[in-house]
């Protein structure tokens, strides 16, 4: 009997000791996803629930969901306090639903910034949204964002630059020369480098727009084509 006590006195201690074990492994991996987590100011807009969790995964931030197109008041009023606190980042699905509420969210905040995401990286099956994309790749996209608002701050000066003769932004002239329009192959050589920049694919014409509009200049898109690689 004694025997019989003293194994299940050890199955206890193992089982205790098991336990333990898995909740320091589970308390350090935790804090190695928290490490892993980048630091925004910004408050980011995205469309539901399941965003929510996604970008939860990649940053550490104030988060904010519509919840579709029907935006509720009290929605509005949280989202204007964190545009005029926090300012915001716009990180909606990349289909036709997602670019709807991006235009009605842009009119209402105007200097909110644009956060994309190319759709191979928002892809589940049929299914195109933020919730799909990994961690990583919705960190790269909000770092790129906050990259181009910064640069845009740039765009005085590269206006004034223009404005005094000196060509800073790229045109359908330098689009042709490296490739990004009138070839083979130039919609998907194109929308590779608008991945890379990180502004959303357009065709020829929108992509100039979104150049201009983002501060890139001549420079950093042939740097970006330099990139790619082809």
């Amino acid at each position: 009997m004694g025997k019989i006590r003293d194994r299940d006195r050890d199955r206890n201690i193992n089982r205790e000791n098991n336990k333990e074990a898995k909740e320091k492994t589970k308390t350090k991996k935790t804090r190695e996803k928290e490490k892993e987590k980048i630091k925004i100011d910004y408050a980011i807009v995205v469309e539901g629930r399941d965003d929510v969790r996604a970008v939860g995964e990649a940053c550490d931030a104030l988060i904010i969901p519509t919840h579709g197109f029907g935006i509720s008041a009290e929605t509005w009023r949280i989202m204007e306090k964190a545009y005029e606190e926090k300012g915001l980042i716009l990180l909606l699905d990349p289909d036709h639903a997602g670019e709807r509420i991006r235009r009605k969210l842009s009119e209402k905040f105007p200097n909110a910034v644009q956060a994309y995401l190319d759709r191979g990286d928002a892809r589940s099956g049929a299914d195109i949204g933020v919730e799909n994309a990994a961690p990583e790749v919705i960190a790269e996209a909000l770092e790129k964002a906050i990259m181009r608002a910064d640069k845009i701050l740039r765009l005085a000066s590269l206006v004034q630059d223009e404005k005094k003769g000196e060509k800073a932004f790229a045109d359908m002239g330098d689009l042709t020369e490296l490739g990004l329009v009138g070839r083979e192959g130039s919609s998907e050589r194109r929308a590779k480098v608008c991945k890379a920049l990180g502004i959303g694919y357009g065709n020829a014409a929108a992509m100039i727009k979104k150049l201009r509009g983002f501060g890139i200049d001549r420079n950093e898109l042939r740097e970006a084509v330099k990139e790619i690689g082809e």
